[in-house]
């Protein structure tokens, strides 16, 4: 098969949670279990640092991995969804996973899928976790895809783990409170393994301090720590508290030497090291158009933050949502004064347009109905002058949909 067919096998025969939503969740370990054993386990062959939580987790492994490419260790980094190409998911010190592993990769272990019924997710996984171990990285940085304790990722044991903040997102699948967010992203908490919180939040506190508690598990609130006025390329303000918990996580590392120099060119050339993409990504200057991944309530809310920090004549938001997502708190956190250009990612979880434009009229949100994100995006960038700021977002797909 050539790459373009094995990615259509693997989208079409793999169910995947980013296309189909919770049915693609299967909410327990075994498969994952299974695979590793099949694969040899290649995720003991590598040290680890494994993060999770609702915002922050891609921007923090990114900046972890700079920091420690800096330093002159070889870092393999897995994050999730991919933007543009499914090898952004799998790099090794900011290089894709080659396209020819990919294929090899898949034809090696096509009948153990389709035996198995193994998900989309589990499948990345694996080849993550057997790419990493043969190219024999120093470390690497595992990003949890949903949730924590059952999550794909969860068979490791790290040198560090890092929770970054938690919301309210996907709660159909990891509970309706931030304490049983909380819970489950604390599952990633392991036996006398240090953990680090980059946001201290009262209503999960407790939760982590139990965990850490009953797994003997020294506990870090890094929100409290000062460093340095590091210059970032990952612009936003809300990037302060994943750097606090990010060099919480280096500091608990052993074994490795990373000196003041290291973090310093990592936060600067994160982007350049690591190919990061849709953290507060500028897209032009006049207009100024800026797209941001953030998809839930505590996300957007930091974002509408940083819009209201910005300098124009006229605001144009270009908003795609996908299904599930609380409408309720999300719509009011948005400008009033602004042109809205509402639109569908184009995917089977895509919010239809319709829906999106009735409920955005209920909060005083007008704008108009697209048929693509594309045409909304098109329109925006014709009606928007030159002084004027246009945003892309609302999921990740709408973003990836522009890239």
């Amino acid at each position: 098969m050539t790459y373009q067919e094995t990615l259509d096998w693997m989208f079409a025969q793999l169910p995947m949670y980013q296309q189909q939503g919770a049915k693609a969740f299967s909410g327990k370990l075994d498969g994952i279990i299974a695979f590793s054993e099949h694969l040899g386990d290649p995720h003991k062959r590598f040290k680890i640092i494994h993060v999770a939580g609702t915002n922050g987790k891609g921007s923090s492994s990114h900046m972890l991995a700079s920091i420690l490419q800096e330093a002159g260790y070889k870092v393999g980094l897995y994050t999730s969804p991919h933007l543009k190409d499914f090898r952004e998911r799998i790099r090794i010190n900011g290089n894709p996973i080659p396209k020819n592993t990919v294929i090899d990769f898949i034809e090696a272990n096509k009948s153990f899928f389709e035996k198995r019924h193994l998900s989309f997710f589990e499948m990345t996984v694996g080849m993550a976790f057997e790419h990493f171990a043969d190219e024999q990285v120093d470390i690497a940085i595992i990003e949890v895809g949903l949730g924590g304790r059952l999550d794909s990722t969860n068979i490791i044991t790290p040198e560090v783990s890092l929770i970054t903040n938690i919301g309210l997102d996907h709660t159909d699948m990891l509970g309706d409170t931030l304490e049983k967010i909380a819970y489950e992203k604390g599952g990633i908490i392991k036996e006398k393994v240090p953990v680090v919180i980059s946001e201290f939040q009262e209503e999960t506190v407790d939760v982590f301090k139990r965990l850490a508690d009953e797994r003997n598990a020294q506990i870090y609130f890094a929100e409290d720590r000062s460093y340095n006025n590091y210059e970032v390329a990952l612009l936003g303000d809300y990037q302060a508290k994943n750097i606090k918990g990010v060099l919480g996580v280096i500091n608990l590392l052993h074994d490795f030497d990373v000196k003041e120099e290291h973090i310093k060119n990592g936060l600067k050339n994160v982007i350049s090291n690591t190919g990061l993409m849709g953290r507060w990504q500028k897209l032009n200057d006049r207009p100024m158009v800026i797209c941001d991944t953030a998809h839930n309530k505590e996300g957007l809310a930091l974002i509408v933050r940083q819009i209201s920090k910005q300098k124009y004549r006229n605001l144009h938001m270009v908003i795609g949502f996908v299904k599930g997502k609380d409408l309720n708190a999300i719509l009011p956190l948005l400008p009033q004064k602004a042109m809205y250009y509402w639109c569908r990612p184009n995917l089977e979880r895509g919010l239809p347009v319709e829906v999106l434009e009735a409920k955005a009229s209920q909060f005083g949100l007008n704008g108009t109905a697209f048929n693509s994100v594309r045409a909304a995006y098109t329109e925006a960038l014709s009606s928007a002058e030159n002084v004027d700021f246009v945003y892309v977002g609302g999921s990740t797909f709408t973003v990836a949909e522009i890239l």
